[in-house]
């Protein structure tokens, strides 16, 4: 991993390790905890256009996402309204996985297609596979929103970042299994000399 991208990695973390924080450090002040969220998601998003004078579409859904969940939650003073976030934010990512691959398509080769080069076979079970891990994580967090106070839900959102990297770690022997270089261009036939 090299710098640019630890920094990416760190930077879409940072929303949800410093939630946790403000929240214990407040005793459960979830409206400070919200702000920080937020700030953070946009600094996150404004690091990314800085860095790659873009947004990856996944961190820009889900810090979108952040921003609209939390200003709710504040307006309406409902913190059930961001903790809900992660399963919709799941739940879609996992219908859209499963949904292209109904429609023949590869989503996660459309979005990492030009970084890893791989056969049909292993596009679709990286797929279901990601399909399955958001659906996982969707149905974990409404069990844990719906069941535990909100400091065990932070800690649990902080987790499953976590175990977001241990699973995309995981898939590295699928990857390996499957992996082509990608193939050279054909050298142009030289010009015709005088």
């Amino acid at each position: 991993m090299n710098v640019r991208s630890a920094i990416r990695h760190f930077a879409n973390a940072a929303p949800a390790i410093a939630f946790l924080v403000v929240l214990l450090a407040t005793h459960g002040d979830f409206r400070a905890a919200t702000w920080v969220l937020m700030a953070l998601s946009v600094a996150a998003l404004a690091l990314a256009i800085i860095m790659d004078r873009k947004i990856a579409p996944i961190p820009a859904f889900s810090g979108v996402m952040a921003l609209v969940f939390g200003g709710l939650s504040l307006a309406l003073h409902r913190a059930d309204l961001l903790q809900m976030k992660m399963t919709i934010v799941d739940g879609v990512f996992g219908a859209v996985l499963f949904l292209g691959l109904a429609l023949k398509r590869h989503p996660l080769r459309m979005l990492l297609g030009q970084a890893i080069s791989l056969p049909d076979e292993a596009w679709r079970v990286l797929t279901i596979r990601y399909a399955l891990f958001f659906w996982t994580s969707a149905v974990a967090n409404e069990i844990i929103r719906r069941t535990q106070n909100a400091e065990v839900w932070a800690t649990f959102r902080v987790a499953a970042v976590g175990a977001a990297v241990l699973f995309g770690a995981a898939q590295f022997p699928l990857l390996k299994k499957y992996w082509r270089d990608p193939q050279p261009a054909a050298p142009e036939p030289p010009e015709p000399g005088f």
